[in-house]
């Protein structure tokens, strides 16, 4: 497995790993798939921003990717931001969560960033998991902030210190 920048190209293929999150799961709060020229346009914002949007890739085909955003506009928070990693169907349970967090915290640090947020839709226990596993502690637990599928979500709050 390989960890690398995304590149514009990574557009499509980042895109139908995120599109299925959207179309049948409560992960995601989007409600409308997104073209491949947005998730283009999606990765050259972050990018542009100075933050990293990273991609695995296992034998020449993106399976997973991790970027962060800024946390909010205003100065202040400038050295916090949230984070998000998504994994192709099948590649779960293999490691790759951890590694693009790994590389992301490890791009992060470099870029002088101190905090990590990362915002769950509940109940999600893998992704729950997964950032507890990666040093990551709930903070916060809002009810029913989010509104899809009939149904009203709860999203928690969990942040990691970097440095």
């Amino acid at each position: 497995m390989q960890i690398r920048d995304a590149v514009a190209d990574d557009a499509k293929a980042i895109a139908a790993i995120y599109n299925p999150f959207i179309a049948n799961t409560t992960i995601s709060f989007e409600e409308e798939p997104v073209t491949d020229a947005a998730m283009a346009q999606r990765i050259a914002d972050v990018q542009g921003g100075g933050l990293p949007w990273l991609v695995a890739e296992r034998d020449g085909k993106v399976v997973g990717y991790a970027y962060a955003t800024k946390w909010r506009v205003r100065h202040a928070y400038r050295f916090s931001v949230e984070s998000s990693v998504y994994l192709a169907p099948g590649s779960a349970g293999q490691g790759l969560g951890s590694a693009l967090y790994a590389a992301l915290f490890e791009r992060l640090t470099a870029c002088g960033c101190h905090l990590v947020i990362g915002g769950i839709a509940l109940p999600n226990a893998a992704s729950v998991a997964l950032h507890e596993k990666m040093g990551y502690e709930k903070v916060a637990h809002f009810r029913e902030v989010g509104f899809k599928f009939g149904r009203w979500l709860d999203v928690g709050y969990w942040q990691k210190t970097l440095n």
